[in-house]
């Protein structure tokens, strides 16, 4: 055990200037953020400085985090029972992201389903905007096009990352690290078509209508939900990258890989969160006119 004179199972962590570290980092990113694209605090936008000092600050926590942690586990703090705090706490962490996606869901069905409701207003161009969802003129992304690739590389890269993790089990070191290569790579793959897909949006202005005063929610909704599942795709694929390092290095064994099985759980929650974006924001109520 790391701590001289432990006699228990549990693991007392030492202090860490990580959870400070990486919160001031984050709150400056946001502030940079948001002073990049609209300006505050005098600056004026398209400042982008500020956003990169703290985007650097949350790479600089995630390599320093994730570094000391894996010290932990080659140190042998990680025994039995901490590996099953461990293990609840990674299952505790992915429900708190479904609950995250819930209120993305929340307010796209809210608006695809009870849309209708606002048409009983008795302001004209209210009943005219909300008499369709999507409203009516928005351009929506046709959804066995990109879209459908992109489906089909997430559903091919949970298989590649269930292959590298069987593999892991049963030993055979090769096949783990070729798996996990073409997981990351298939996550590179989707990042990159889903910013085609953003640009192709943008370019055309889909989801711009003069025909409707609500076009911007759909743009929103639609724009919130996707692409905060494209920058949990970017984790995962940073995820199973330093995994891979660490498979490289000699890391894991067939009966301890619990950093490995955590990426592979949360890449799977990707997995799934994507087959319910593109059932219902693409193909059920992404259809105009619905």
């Amino acid at each position: 055990m790391a701590q001289d004179g432990v006699k228990h199972d549990y693991h007392l962590v030492n202090p860490s200037p990580w959870p400070l570290v990486g919160s001031i980092s984050a709150t400056v990113m946001a502030l940079g953020g948001v002073t990049w694209l609209k300006g505050m605090f005098g600056m004026p936008a398209h400042t982008w400085w500020l956003f990169a000092a703290g985007l650097a600050g949350v790479l600089y926590t995630m390599f320093g985090w994730w570094r000391d942690v894996v010290k932990e586990a080659n140190e042998g703090d990680h025994t039995p029972v901490v590996a099953i705090g461990l293990r609840y706490g990674m299952i505790l962490f992915i429900a708190s992201e479904v609950m995250f996606f819930v209120a993305w869901f929340w307010i796209f069905f809210e608006m695809a389903l009870f849309h209708h409701h606002r048409t009983l207003s008795s302001i004209d161009e209210v009943r005219t905007a909300w008499a369709s969802w999507p409203p009516h003129g928005v351009e929506t992304v046709p959804a066995w096009n990109l879209p459908l690739v992109n489906t089909l590389t997430l559903l091919l890269s949970g298989t590649t990352v269930t292959w590298a993790h069987h593999a892991l089990q049963t030993g055979d070191r090769k096949g783990a690290k070729i798996g996990l290569a073409l997981t990351i790579l298939l996550g590179v793959m989707f990042t990159s078509i889903q910013a085609f897909e953003y640009h192709h949006i943008l370019e055309h202005k889909y989801f711009f209508s003069t025909e409707a005063a609500n076009s911007g929610l759909y743009g929103s909704s639609f724009f919130m939900a996707t692409g905060f599942h494209g920058f949990h795709v970017l984790i995962g694929t940073i995820f199973l990258a330093v995994c891979l390092i660490r498979l490289l290095n000699g890391a894991f064994t067939p009966t301890k890989h619990f950093g490995f099985e955590a990426a592979a759980w949360y890449w799977h929650f990707v997995d799934v969160v994507w087959l319910f974006l593109f059932a219902f924001i693409y193909v059920i109520f992404g259809m105009p006119g619905h």
